[in-house]
């Protein structure tokens, strides 16, 4: 009866874009993964650009400054509540969520911000980070443990903890998605290999 009513366990993966990301939830085992829940967020409320950095490269240092700030805030609340409704649902279909994974970017570290919006590449990477920031703020008030993987190192590290080649994992995360249907793209992809291995953990 114990194991009857025992909360199963399950791992949340985020892929962050500009203004949105994608969460996916992943329960079973190690070795038998199963897609229980998958969504695009929004990260940027109306009124504000979807790219906040790109709209800052126009504006004078101040009026950056205070767009940067806003979108931040407004991306942290949203993630938080993005996050914190998955987690309530799973919570009522019987999930304990043990943790998230988050791709992070192989970017430059950021400088000021009069630097970053100097250059077309930085403002990229800051751009990213804004929102891939949000999700680990909204992991960390959700007392949720954040676990961070370099997107370049995923498969390679991935392999290395789930004892599966590559290849195989690709292969895998194909199928894992064809019973929900589209769309299942890379973002669904990462999403659920980050997942999953939040779920192999001990």
């Amino acid at each position: 009866m114990a194991e009857t009513n025992a909360r199963r366990r399950a791992g949340i993966g985020c892929r962050a874009h500009s203004g949105w990301a994608v969460m996916v939830a992943v329960s079973g085992t190690k070795d038998a993964p199963q897609i229980i829940d998958r969504r695009r967020v929004e990260l940027i409320t109306s009124g504000l650009p979807k790219q906040p950095y790109h709209a800052a490269e126009k504006l004078g240092l101040t009026d950056a400054q205070r767009l940067i700030r806003e979108s931040a805030n407004a991306a942290r609340n949203l993630a938080r509540h993005a996050l914190r409704a998955l987690v309530d649902t799973l919570g009522h279909e019987g999930y304990s969520v043990t943790g998230v994974g988050i791709a992070l970017s192989s970017g430059r570290t950021l400088g000021a911000l009069a630097a970053t919006l100097a250059s077309h590449a930085m403002i990229h990477t800051a751009e990213g980070e804004l929102f891939r920031n949000a999700l680990i703020a909204a992991s960390e008030q959700c007392q949720l443990p954040v676990t961070r993987v370099r997107e370049r190192d995923l498969f390679a590290h991935a392999s290395n903890q789930l004892g599966t080649p590559a290849d195989k994992l690709r292969a895998w995360l194909a199928d894992l998605g064809r019973p929900l249907g589209p769309p299942w793209r890379v973002d669904e992809k990462i999403s659920a290999l980050l997942g999953w291995l939040v779920l192999a953990q001990p």
